[in-house]
């Protein structure tokens, strides 16, 4: 499982569409919100959404980062006019946030706008994926920093064993004044944490007005590797960098990519020097690679994180498969060691593994002579539609440009060849 933020105008996009649905209709959001990126026209973002000339506006950045208020990004009870001009003055500002991690310097260019609307009593509640189970924590006093009141916190355990249904939500909140409303709403918006794949999910806080749940502040993450099963609930999902982190030239390329095609194509990269190098398909499967190279001790030596799946074609593979041999092969190991390309992968079920490697093959083949003058070794763990023809064909492209290429089938477990290439077999 690998944990990813997400943005808040996504988490309350997901968080709308949920609630009603899974509480039939009983707890519902104000749908109107805007995200203004650096390529938004805001001369005409009126015309757009009428709503935003209705109301006044609550506007802030939407990078992954809390503690806005404090940080002076946050304008409250705006009109349309003013909100535009507050976001001019910031938009690709570089700007130094203090949290309780630290200060960052980043540039802002996400901003997310909302009705800004009345509300009274002000609720916490935060629900975190765990090892044994889930965890729901809940305080009247939200709306501040959580961390300073503590004690006011109630801790509700959900374990893998058992279900939300199972769970007297409503005992453990006696002291509260909405405790059967607040109590409901908690429990639907556990189903929602659960079917949308949430790993964490943070309001802080949450008000109730009109009949609606009202969502001020949310923090959220998800498990990247539900993507494939969670397309259609999700709809297009991004995983941006945290605010600070800046994104390489071939991370950007790879992003082109991806906003290409329906297929998913991710790279991360952790260190450029590093001398194990993934080119690994499925989200599941990067995962379970790069723990494994972890568990064997090579931390240090991953240098990326990434993807390919949802059958992608031939070319937009070649074109990913290129991006990482060009970070791999910019210099050798200041050490003197070989390096280690694993091209794995579980059993597909509609990859055709035969065409994703002629984009892997070409893209070899291009970068041969630099491969070989870095010492690299290749191996390769896959499985799926025309499995067979893809692995012959990598063994044949081994022998015809002289570069060690061992090759397996699914007869071999997944990540078999982790172990082979960094301690031999071991």
């Amino acid at each position: 499982m690998a944990r990813k933020g997400i943005r808040e105008y996504d988490a309350k996009r997901l968080l709308a569409n949920g609630l009603p649905r899974i509480s039939e209709g009983r707890f519902e959001m104000n749908l109107d919100r805007v995200l203004i990126t650096p390529d938004t026209d805001l001369s005409t973002l009126d015309e757009e959404h009428s709503w935003l000339n209705k109301t006044p506006l609550v506007v802030k950045p939407d990078q992954l980062f809390g503690k806005r208020g404090k940080n002076k990004l946050l304008i409250l009870d705006a009109t349309l006019e003013e909100a535009i001009a507050w976001v001019n003055e910031r938009m690709n500002l570089e700007t130094t946030i203090v949290q309780t991690t630290g200060t960052t310097t980043g540039v802002l260019t996400h901003f997310l706008v909302e009705p800004f609307i009345s509300h009274e009593s002000e609720y916490y509640v935060a629900i975190v994926q765990k090892e044994n189970g889930d965890v729901i924590y809940f305080s009247t006093q939200g709306g501040v920093d959580i961390e300073a009141v503590w004690d006011s916190v109630i801790t509700i355990e959900v374990p893998t064993t058992s279900s939300i249904d199972n769970i007297d939500i409503e005992s453990a909140l006696s002291d509260v004044p909405e405790r059967s409303l607040v109590a409901g709403f908690i429990k639907v918006l556990y189903r929602v944490f659960d079917q949308y794949y949430f790993t964490y999910l943070e309001l802080n806080p949450f008000s109730f007005a009109d009949g609606k749940i009202v969502i001020l502040d949310t923090v959220a993450k998800l498990d990247d590797t539900a993507s494939f099963e969670c397309s259609e609930l999700w709809g297009k999902i991004m995983f941006p960098k945290a605010f600070g982190a800046v994104k390489s030239p071939e991370e950007g390329y790879v992003a082109q990519l991806d906003e290409r095609t329906g297929a998913s194509l991710k790279l991360t990269i952790l260190n450029p020097d590093g001398i194990v190098w993934n080119l690994v398909a499925g989200g599941g499967a990067s995962v379970i690679y790069a723990d494994t190279v972890v568990d064997l001790g090579y931390s240090k030596e991953l240098a990326n994180y990434g993807e390919y799946s949802g059958n992608p074609s031939m070319e937009l593979t070649y074109e990913y498969t290129k991006t990482v041999l060009k970070l791999m092969t910019r210099q050798k190991d200041q050490q003197g060691r070989p390096k280690y390309l694993l091209i794995g992968g579980g059993i597909a079920n509609f990859t055709d593994v035969a065409k994703t490697f002629t984009g892997i093959i070409r893209a070899i083949e291009d970068y041969q002579d630099k491969l070989k003058e870095i010492g690299v070794k290749i191996y390769v763990r896959r499985g799926g539609p025309n499995y067979k023809e893809g692995l012959e064909n990598m063994k044949n492209l081994g022998r015809r440009i002289g570069i060690p290429i061992e090759v397996h089938g699914p007869e071999t477990h997944m990540t078999r060849i982790v172990s082979l290439a960094l301690k031999g077999g071991e």
